[in-house]
């Protein structure tokens, strides 16, 4: 017997031509000549060192140490919610909170195409099938009134992703749920802090899912962690990213348990960042509205919005061109790189994505495609200055003055 490593998907032709019309082509390259400014940095001048000198100097540096609480009670008392486990990262909080569901083979859960593709596949981890659904054109996040129409027998779960920090329709969301009888998943990964009339996003549906990744609001470096109200969701998740040891008879196992347990190390970044979150989110809305108060004159950019009740903590500061942009997407990219600007696409959607694509979905999601061929984000860093922001609407005004190819 020939042994084989796995095999990637292929696409038929018929799918690539249809998706290479979206994708982006390449990543730009980025000139040397000048200071490169880079498209996310974490800003980590706080008590981060202090409290991750203090975990190496007291031995306490694994999962077990004062941060790793403190952490989960400060963030949850943040969010709003009564309980929160913290996790290795984003992708595993939502596989955690599916796991503790009870989302299992034969089951549908419903997301936005338009998310990265960490959503998708923790749902495919547990045997389930991911149902995807259009944006909304103007908030890019999963459009509610979309929702129903996908829901089958098999449906378990919602997932709503809050895109680039701005909330879903969480009212209308919670409201299609409760008559399907049906959970409700936050993907929080983007939106640390939001407001949804007042509430704070990740306390609102049954579990919220956070990362703690580098490019977040706020970061452990990796990381991630589930909130919720719900105290038997809280017990079986704690259980469960701990190789869901038994309470009474260590190496005893009733349930398929995880390692997921972040480290007290990562917990103590935490800490320090926690103290700062309104700072932090702050610094990105401050970017946000330079950037709209720069570009303001400049024709063919559609801008994030912030709608009534809404607060949007612009995660990334997101750009859709438009017909009347001189430049595609990619050479504009190609061109903002040339003076050492990075940016980043928008996400291919995932029914584009070879181990999801299927012929049906060629223009089901008219709204995902024209987000995937013309987004992109500039650099979104809270600790970016207002000197690197003038500096890079400066070029986008210059690529906008170009004649049209």
């Amino acid at each position: 017997m020939t042994k084989h490593i796995a095999e990637p998907i292929r696409l038929s032709k018929t799918a690539q031509a249809y998706i290479s019309k979206h994708i982006p082509n390449h990543e730009p390259v980025l000139s040397q000549k000048s200071e490169v400014i880079k498209v996310c940095w974490p800003d980590l001048s706080g008590n981060e060192l202090k409290y991750v000198e203090d975990c190496v100097k007291t031995g306490w540096v694994s999962s077990m140490g004062k941060y790793v609480n403190l952490f989960e009670q400060r963030f949850a008392e943040y969010c709003g919610a009564k309980y929160s486990v913290s996790v290795t990262n984003g992708t595993h909080a939502i596989h955690l909170a599916l796991a503790a569901l009870g989302i299992g083979p034969g089951d549908e859960v419903i997301i936005p195409t338009f998310t990265m593709i960490a959503t998708a596949n923790v749902i495919r981890y547990l045997g389930a099938t991911p149902v995807f659904i259009d944006a909304r054109p103007d908030t890019w996040n999963i459009d509610e009134k979309r929702i129903e129409e996908s829901i089958t027998p098999k449906t378990k779960a919602i997932i709503v992703v809050h895109i680039y920090g701005h909330p879903c329709e969480m009212d209308a969301i919670m409201a299609i749920a409760k008559k399907h009888n049906l959970w409700v998943v936050e993907d929080a990964a983007e939106a640390h802090g939001a407001l949804y009339h007042g509430h704070r996003i990740g306390a609102i549906g049954d579990v919220g899912c956070f990362s703690m990744y580098a490019n977040k609001v706020i970061t452990t470096g990796e990381g991630g962690i589930v909130v919720t109200n719900n105290p038997e969701l809280h017990r079986l998740m704690y259980k469960l990213h701990n190789h869901a040891f038994d309470d009474e008879i260590h190496f005893w196992h009733e349930y398929l348990g995880y390692n997921y347990r972040l480290t007290n190390l990562q917990a103590a970044l935490g800490c320090a960042q926690v103290e700062r979150i309104d700072e932090l989110i702050g610094a990105r809305r401050r970017n946000a509205q330079l950037y709209m108060k720069l570009l303001s004159y400049t024709q063919g950019i559609q801008f994030p919005v912030e709608l009534p009740g809404i607060f949007n903590t612009y995660w990334m500061f997101g750009l859709v061109l438009t017909d009347e942009f001189p430049m595609t997407r990619d050479e504009l990219r190609d061109f903002l790189g040339e003076f050492g600007i990075e940016t980043r696409t928008f996400f291919i959607p995932m029914h584009m994505q070879p181990i999801y694509f299927q012929e049906a979905y060629i223009g089901k999601f008219p709204v995902s495609d024209m987000l995937c061929k013309n987004g992109l984000y500039l650099p979104s860093s809270s600790a970016l200055t207002t000197e690197k922001i003038e500096y890079i609407c400066s070029k986008v005004m210059l690529a906008a003055q170009k004649q049209k190819k």
